[in-house]
């Protein structure tokens, strides 16, 4: 077997060290599915989607960089009862614990779709603490409906 080698260090390399580590810890302090590049974003955007069969929430800031998502199925809901209202009031709580940590807090609110949890997950952004800017209701709507069917010959 070799000697072993030891390697001296100094006082200024364990300061260097030391400060190395708290970067990487600062830098992975935010919360665990919260993607920020280590910056504090107090506005931003949610985007609710609200259908007969499902409800999705989606945090982004001004740019449209997505910072967190939630949908009912992912929170254990399951068939019809993705489109209610209670679930949309849970997913407004777990989202906003995620948010509140990034110091996320004006939102202006874009809203799609028709659906039973579209008023109650607006109410329960406001009963959770943040200011709403404004809220936009984007539901595509027809203009001119369907083309009717030929007339039937005979």
């Amino acid at each position: 077997m070799g000697q072993k080698k030891v390697i001296q260090k100094t006082e200024e390399d364990f300061l260097k060290e030391g400060a190395k580590l708290e970067e990487t810890i600062a830098k992975k302090s935010t919360a665990p599915g919260i993607k920020t590049g280590g910056k504090k974003i107090d506005i931003g955007k949610i985007y609710i989607s609200v259908t007969y069969n499902n409800t999705m929430l989606t945090a982004t800031d001004r740019s449209g960089n997505v910072l967190a998502w939630i949908s009912a199925g992912s929170l254990g809901f399951s068939g019809p009862k993705k489109a209610t209202p209670f679930a949309a009031s849970k997913m407004v709580a777990a989202i906003s614990e995620k948010l509140k940590k990034i110091n996320f807090q004006n939102i202006d609110i874009i809203v799609k779709g028709v659906g039973g949890g579209r008023d109650m997950a607006i109410k329960s952004l406001a009963n959770q603490g943040f200011n709403i800017l404004s809220i936009k209701d984007v539901t595509p709507i027809p203009h001119n409906g369907p083309k009717p069917p030929k007339s039937r010959r005979v």
